[in-house]
């Protein structure tokens, strides 16, 4: 918001190298804030783009740096690293700075823009990403904050557009775990709001699917227009009131898919509008997931002005993001990705592309678990999630900061439910077994998928070079 960067000379990021904080941090530093910020010494996905803008990133937490002559005027802040309670923090509210988490400081940046916010569980930054590249292709230069490292085509994940529309994700997750309990997404006042799915996830702040709905529900009371998956059962609660517009492979659907084939690197389908063809589509990452993320990010933008004619040709400009089926590598003739998904429904789905884009070719997963709250409570759903990879590598379990016990949960506690599911099962708790395990196991023609929210994206490509070097 214009006003907001003239206020705002100096803003401090605390947690700066996470998705959500980087897209921010960029955004602003585009409208003329000076952005500094702190982070754990950890490599994060985000942190090249935050090199290139010229945004000074501080090793640790340190609360005298926020003394003397650099004194922001504002700092912003993550639940993760503490959340209120982070040194740098408590110095500024010592101060009297001002002081703000993650999500109230998107709100009041989007404040005065129209807002296309995407909310879901799971595919929110890749249909946020697809909304941003369409309009961008479509030359309504939107702004957008999307959690992610990068965009290929746009570049960083955050943007200060001339346009009038703002895209950004909406996280259902509470915004400081320790001393705010509002979902992130709260903060948020949608024009448009898409939700992909609903889902049971961060069960150390949601005691059940309803309290995750009843977020959801929370969230539509404040959008004129809800975009909704009608394939999805847990969000229907959202069918019944506001203006809500449908999309899925269900014929009962606002906006109905079919005809879905694969060919040359794409997926093509069909849409019909009520009844009425729109036409042959096509995007460039696998999936049927991201076949529906695709028609919904077309509605949005559809709804926000775009032609049909411009988005069709600009859904082809589309190839991804950082984290999400993003290929790494191809060594020795195998092929290696990374990808985000640490929810079961995420590892079924991305599976079930990589089958389909390479029905072939043998497909070993690696995984390494988030949390051992997210472990024992979906347990069982892990165990049938690997279904469409021929081997399974697990892990040891990724502990959060926020997370202090470990609930009797092991590695070795997963490996035994997924073998309940599945013939090809093996363990290997580091980066280093991994490259053993591997270097043991690969052929030639093998697709490599990473998988995890963890530290995973931090040693995968050293495995790669490893492996690639045994070979």
């Amino acid at each position: 918001m214009k006003e907001h960067a003239r206020i705002k000379k100096h803003v401090h990021l605390v947690g700066i190298k996470g998705v959500a904080m980087a897209s921010l941090a960029v955004y602003l530093a585009q409208s003329g804030v000076r952005v500094t910020g702190s982070d754990v010494p950890e490599d994060f996905p985000t942190q090249e783009e935050l090199r290139i803008k010229g945004i000074t990133v501080y090793s640790g937490f340190d609360a005298s740096r926020l003394q003397g002559k650099d004194t922001p005027d504002a700092v912003y802040y993550t639940g993760a690293h503490g959340g209120r309670d982070n040194p740098e923090v408590r110095q500024a509210v010592s101060m009297g700075i001002p002081v703000m988490p993650h999500g109230e400081a998107l709100g009041s940046i989007m404040k005065d823009t129209r807002q296309i916010v995407v909310s879901g569980s799971h595919g929110k930054t890749t249909t946020s990403a697809m909304i941003a590249v369409l309009l961008s292709y479509a030359q309504y230069h939107p702004s957008f904050a999307i959690g992610c490292g990068s965009i290929p085509g746009l570049g960083a994940a955050g943007k200060k557009g001339d346009g009038e529309w703002f895209v950004a994700e909406g996280d259902e997750y509470v915004t400081d775990p320790t001393h705010d309990p509002t979902p992130r997404f709260l903060w948020l006042t949608p024009d448009i709001l898409v939700v992909t799915n609903i889902d049971y996830d961060h069960p150390d702040v949601y005691p059940g699917l309803g309290a995750v709905q009843d977020a959801f529900l929370a969230l539509q009371k404040k959008s004129r227009l809800v975009i909704i998956n009608s394939d999805d059962p847990n969000s229907r609660v959202l069918a019944s009131s506001g203006t809500v517009i449908t999309y899925g492979f269900s014929p009962a659907a606002d906006f109905h898919i079919s005809h879905v084939g694969v060919g040359d690197g794409r997926m093509f389908f069909t849409v019909e509008e009520r009844g009425v063809l729109l036409g042959e589509f096509a995007i460039k990452v696998p999936g049927m997931h991201n076949v529906a993320n695709a028609v919904a990010a077309m509605i949005a933008a559809h709804t926000a002005g775009a032609s049909w004619e411009a988005l069709r040709e600009g859904l082809l400009r589309f190839t991804g993001t950082k984290r999400r089926f993003e290929l790494i590598a191809t060594e020795s003739g195998i092929t290696f990705y990374d990808d985000y998904a640490h929810h079961p429904a995420e590892i079924a789905a991305t599976l079930k592309a990589a089958h389909t884009w390479f029905p072939k070719q043998r497909i070993i997963a690696v995984f390494q678990p988030h949390t051992y709250s997210r472990t024992k409570t979906l347990l069982s759903e892990f165990g049938t999630s690997f279904t469409d990879a021929d081997t399974v590598v697990l892990t040891d379990i990724y502990a959060s900061a926020r997370e202090h016990e470990t609930l009797g949960i092991t590695g070795m506690t997963l490996v035994s439910e997924v073998s309940n599911h599945h013939k090809s099962v093996l363990y290997a708790k580091d980066s280093a077994a991994v490259s053993q395990t591997l270097a043991a196991h690969l052929s030639t023609g093998d697709v490599v998928i990473f998988m995890g929210a963890g530290d995973i994206y931090n040693w995968e490509r050293d495995v790669v070079k490893s492996v690639s070097e045994t070979l």
